[in-house]
Parts: C-alpha cells; sequence; structure tokens
C-alpha cells in the first residue's frame, strides 16, 4: 500500500515525515516531486575499488545547466532534505526525467525507516542531455511498514549514509567488512 497525498500531509502533521522545503504543488495523489540540488560530483578516478575510498570532485551546475555524457557517471543530490520516521520511502525518477533518458539511481531507489537527509542520485544517460539546478528530477513515495521497528536507520551505529548533506556522498562499500 501506498500513501495517498492526504496521508503524507497527515503524516508531516504528525512529524513522522519531513520535507525541507515543501512546497504544496509538488504534492501529487500519492508522490512528492522532488528536484535535482545545485551541486553535482564525479568520481576523480576512472577505475573504482570497492575495497577502499574512492573519491570524488563536486562542482555547481551553472546557470546555463550541465550536459551529461552516456560514458560517465555523476553523483546528484535532491534539493530537499527528508525525514522518515514511521515509513518506507522509495525515490523513483519522473516520466519526463525518463523520457529525456536519465537514470536517477543505479539501484539505491529504498530508503529505510529512520533516514535522514538529502537523496543522493546516482545519475546516469542514454545519450547527451542538459540538466539544470532546480529540475524535477524525481518522485518519493511512502510505503507503511508491517510491525514495529527495533533499530531505525538513522540509530544504528553503522549508518553510513545518515545525515546525508546537500552534497553528493560517494560509495561507503569501504568500509564494509568483505
Amino acid at each position: 500500500m501506498i500513501l495517498s497525498d492526504k496521508r503524507i500531509l497527515e503524516e508531516m502533521d504528525k512529524g513522522t515525515i519531513k520535507i525541507l522545503p515543501f512546497v504544496r504543488e509538488q504534492l501529487g495523489s500519492n508522490s512528492y516531486d522532488v528536484h535535482l540540488g545545485s551541486t553535482l560530483a564525479m568520481y576523480k578516478d576512472l577505475e573504482l575499488d570497492a575495497k577502499r575510498h574512492n573519491e570524488i570532485e563536486f562542482f555547481e551546475i551553472p546557470e546555463e545547466g550541465f550536459l551529461l555524457q552516456p560514458d560517465r557517471f555523476y553523483l546528484g543530490v535532491t534539493q530537499e532534505y527528508t525525514e522518515t520516521h514511521e515509513h518506507v520511502p522509495f525515490l523513483e525518477g519522473k516520466s519526463s526525467t525518463g523520457r529525456l533518458g536519465i537514470d536517477i539511481h543505479a539501484t539505491a531507489g529504498k530508503g529505510d525507516v529512520g533516514f535522514c537527509g538529502n537523496w543522493t542520485l546516482e545519475i546516469s544517460c542514454k545519450q547527451p542531455v542538459r540538466v539544470y539546478k532546480f529540475m524535477p528530477i524525481g518522485q518519493l513515495i511512502y510505503f507503511p511498514v508491517e510491525g514495529e521497528i527495533e533499530i531505525k536507520y538513522n540509530q544504528k551505529k553503522n549508518a553510513k549514509y545518515s545525515g546525508q548533506p546537500n552534497k553528493p556522498v560517494e560509495s561507503m562499500m569501504w568500509k564494509n567488512s568483505f
């Protein structure tokens, strides 16, 4: 079951869902539109290693936009800061974004109960496409949870992405033991 617009507003009033900034017109019948923040990032090295910290370089999207290339991988961030304390948030691309050949996440579209932060976007494209800061990029949908949560994401000691800032965050795979 997905929360409706009325239920999202009710949960926001209760404080179990937070979206900042919140613009009522961005609330659909069962989703909330999120926007591309002003900062993108790319990995410094072309070869990445899952066992080491792969560093990224940040850059601001200029007023004239930024041309994404299909042979590159970008990290972006949502303009919106969100908190979700009793529901499972899912971030999906908007159909208008997909119809431009833009993918906003490679695998990480699901958040956890207790996620607090801006969402890092894993951006790739099918052909060159110009993007702009604050353009609509995706939509959040919320699912209720069956059962009681023992430990929320923001309370876990090993939560690598809790409290994400308004800049993209690189992979923290290197913090895992394998």
